[in-house]
């Protein structure tokens, strides 16, 4: 008989402690910074590095094709773009014409055009 009235008891106390249910209660709200974005950049970019021929090719193993190497030519404003070679550098490299010129022309694997 004491057993129950314990569990009975103990129950009582915990739905007492847990108070009523109620709907109009609000979470609490955590204050904290404010937090706003910049309306500008607040560095530089890491590369600003042209990369249409005037620091050079960079030498190493190219994933492009023929077909994209020259389209990347042409794309730079190069015509009459003739058959490309690699070489062992990992550059594309052939003839095309720009303003009227014959010249020399290399891509290497990042897509940066050199004229030679």
């Amino acid at each position: 008989m004491i057993k129950p009235m314990m569990t009975l008891v103990a129950a009582a106390a915990l739905l007492a402690a847990c108070g009523p249910k109620s709907e109009k209660t609000e979470p609490a709200r955590t204050e904290g910074p404010v937090v706003s974005t910049s309306q500008e950049p607040r560095n530089e970019a890491v590369d600003t590095a042209p990369t249409t021929g005037e620091t050079g090719p960079t030498p190493g193993a190219s994933s492009y094709t023929e077909a994209q190497a020259k389209s990347a030519i042409e794309t730079a404003g190069y015509t009459g773009v003739g058959p490309l070679t690699q070489n062992a550098n990992g550059l594309w490299q052939g003839k095309a014409t720009k303003d009227g010129q014959a010249v020399s022309v290399s891509v290497d694997y990042k897509g940066a055009i050199t004229k030679n």
